[in-house]
């Protein structure tokens, strides 16, 4: 089984650095990485016969990349993206096994130097199969992986997305924003402020894909967290905290992977 991963980000790193680790025969394809592993490199031929691929480029730049592997790939090759949007990738034809794909992990650093094995350790991975069916080579990556796989459609990724991933960005920006201006509550700011705005250091490349391209989703979240926050003051606010405290310890009873997603 050869593997490839194109774009060598955080994501695509910890991909290849994972699979490096469970021994896998894997292919880096980067313009700007190589060092220690001999298997990196930037001509895009080497990715012809994979069986499996996966293209780790930023949104903005994915559909082209998609588009280019083409050349080197067969139509029996399975490629998988991981951008954290699927609607707009789902809308284009390829010669090749498309099955969308977006894992729910990451960290507020970017760039390979900050990727690593075992980033996907607990994670969810959703699957948007164009076709309802999921080969099961990328069944075994993903649970080698330690990810736990997630089957939807694109658009309803793209709207819990908007309300778990991409709204608390944009809110961790304008809560640090907001406070940005009182030097005193910047002093007094502790551990509490400091995780509510770790999201603020995220990729401004991904950022502001996100917030580009998933703006209709993220308004809506916005709209219902404004609803809840009244709501939340209105009634019985005590009674309705308590179920709150309830609901999301029940959410993470099996524990939270440590490095959530951005």
């Amino acid at each position: 089984m050869k593997i490839g991963v194109l774009g060598l980000g955080l994501i695509g790193g910890s991909i290849f650095k994972s699979l490096n680790a469970l021994n896998y025969d894997v292919t880096g394809i980067s313009s700007s990485q190589g060092g220690k592993y001999d298997s990196i490199y930037s001509d895009r031929n080497k990715l012809s016969g994979c069986d499996l691929v996966f293209v780790c480029s930023p949104m903005n730049k994915v559909l082209d990349d998609l588009r280019n592997v083409e050349q080197y790939l067969s139509e029996d090759t399975v490629v998988s993206d991981v951008s954290s949007l699927k609607e707009f990738v789902c809308n284009e034809k390829y010669k090749y096994n498309f099955v969308p794909s977006h894992p729910m992990a990451g960290t507020e650093f970017s760039g390979f130097e900050n990727s690593f094995d075992g980033l996907f350790n607990g994670a969810k991975w959703v699957v948007t199969p164009v076709d309802g069916i999921i080969p099961e080579i990328l069944k075994k990556i993903i649970t080698d992986l330690g990810a736990k796989m997630v089957v939807t459609t694109p658009k309803e990724h793209d709207e819990a997305a908007a309300l778990v991933s991409h709204m608390p960005l944009v809110l961790a920006q304008a809560l640090f924003m907001t406070a940005d201006d009182n030097e005193l509550a910047k002093k007094l700011a502790s551990s509490g402020f400091r995780d509510m705005t770790r999201l603020a250091l995220s990729s401004e490349e991904m950022a502001c894909d996100m917030v580009k391209m998933n703006s209709e989703n993220i308004q809506k979240s916005l709209l219902k967290l404004y609803s809840n926050i009244g709501n939340l003051i209105k009634e019985n606010y005590p009674e309705t905290i308590h179920k709150i405290k309830e609901n999301r310890n029940k959410m993470y009873k099996d524990g939270i992977n440590i490095y959530p997603t951005v």
